[in-house]
Formats: structure tokens, sequence, C-alpha cells
């Protein structure tokens, strides 16, 4: 993989962090030149996390003027992006519809779908322009399993999905490759210090496992949607 990857420009949002960092140390590892967009860069700590991105660059996917300025900034940095990996995300509160504040729903939707939109919809003419790509969004087995209270996030996630599958038709002609990820239950708490109780979990180390190895599926096909949970959850009842 490392041969494939070597010397590739890849952006992960929300990479500071979480499965994003997970995601971008693993992609440091194999070789690509990382770019982290996130609205917080100052929490990130490159000796934890083994790896010293090519940028690190303010961003808030919710706001399409910050992501024109981020990508701006890459492209005078490492001055082309291969791919972007869209991860930045929020749960939002667990609460019924009925009590549900309005402003966390517009916020939710905001990051989680709107987001991604904003993040594609700038880095994709230069893509085109450059004959190809790779877009992976990190979704959520919520997008397909709705839970309650909850509506905000798995509505989110649900729409993510449709995105994603309608963008993979549109520009698969275009050698841009579209796939999504949706985990089950993450332990995002990164570097290997499981929070108690949850070791059963996923770990970023596991969705990062799977966002490598659809950049290197051969190119004749097309793993457009993957679920991963994990194998031993505990049992209900």
């Amino acid at each position: 993989m490392k041969d494939r990857l070597d010397g590739k420009v890849a952006v992960v949002t929300g990479g500071a962090r979480g499965i994003g960092l997970g995601i971008a140390a693993r992609l440091a590892a194999d070789g690509c030149r990382v770019v982290i967009w996130d609205r917080n860069v100052e929490g990130f700590d490159a000796d934890a996390a083994g790896f010293t991105p090519a940028a690190l660059h303010v961003a808030d996917v919710s706001d399409f003027g910050s992501i024109e300025r981020a990508f701006a900034a890459t492209l005078n940095t490492v001055e082309r992006v291969d791919i972007l990996i869209n991860n930045a995300g929020v749960n939002g509160p667990v609460m019924p519809v009925w009590e549900y504040p309005l402003a966390e729903w517009d916020r939710v939707l905001a990051v989680n779908l709107t987001g991604v939109f904003y993040c594609c919809r700038a880095v994709l003419p230069h893509m085109r322009k450059r004959g190809g790509g790779w877009i992976i969004s990190i979704s959520s087995l919520a997008g397909k399993n709705a839970f309650p209270e909850a509506a905000a996030y798995c509505a989110s996630k649900s729409g993510l999905n449709a995105f994603c599958e309608s963008l993979m038709q549109e520009v698969r002609h275009d050698g841009i490759r579209v796939a999504y990820v949706m985990p089950g239950s993450v332990n995002t708490n990164f570097g290997g210090h499981q929070t108690a109780g949850a070791e059963w979990k996923l770990s970023p180390d596991d969705v990062a496992e799977v966002v490598v190895d659809l950049l290197g599926h051969p190119s004749r096909s097309l793993p457009s949607r993957v679920e991963i949970r994990p194998s031993k959850p505990p049992k209900k009842g």
C-alpha cells in the first residue's frame, strides 16, 4: 500500500482527533502527505499522533468561506489534493424531537451533511481538472439503522449516504472514486487508551484500515459503501 499512496496528498477534515486522527496517522504511515483541516488545530499533538502533517489549516466545514480559504491555503502549501477524507462530524444532543433545540438541528445538519457538500464543492473542480482522485466520507450505521432520540444525527448520516451515492454516479467517469464508510460504535479516545468498558468497540485504527483498503482497491471495480461494526458487542437482554 505504501507504494500506491507514496507522495499522494490527502486532506482529512476533523483530523486533529478521534477517527480523523486515526485515519490521518495511517495515511501518513503509508506515505501520504497529510493535510489536516480542523476547527481546532491547536489541539493537534504531533508527538502523541506519531507523525507531522504536511500542513494544518483551520477550517469550519459548516462555513463555505472557511473551506474555500483552507483549500486555497492547501494548494499554496502542497499544490494539489489527490484524496479527500470527509470525517468532521458532530453527534448533537440526545433527546426527543419535540424537545430538540432548533439551533442544534441546524448545527448537526450543517456539519454532518452540508459540510461534506461544501468540501466536495470546493475540491471537485480541482480533481476533475487533474483527471481523478478519491473522496471517502465517514458516515455511520445510524444512517441506515435509526434509533430514538437521535433524529438529527440519524437524518444527517442518512442524507450523507444518499449524497455520496449520487456524487459517485456523477463523477465516476471523471476518474474520481467516491465511497462512504459506515462504522458502528467507535471508541474515539485515540492513542490506544480506550475508555474503560469500551474495549468491545471499534477503534479509529479499524476505520483507518478500511479507508486504506478502499484507496488500494483495483481501479476496475469500486466498493462504494462499506459497513464495519464491532465483532462482539455486548449481548442484549
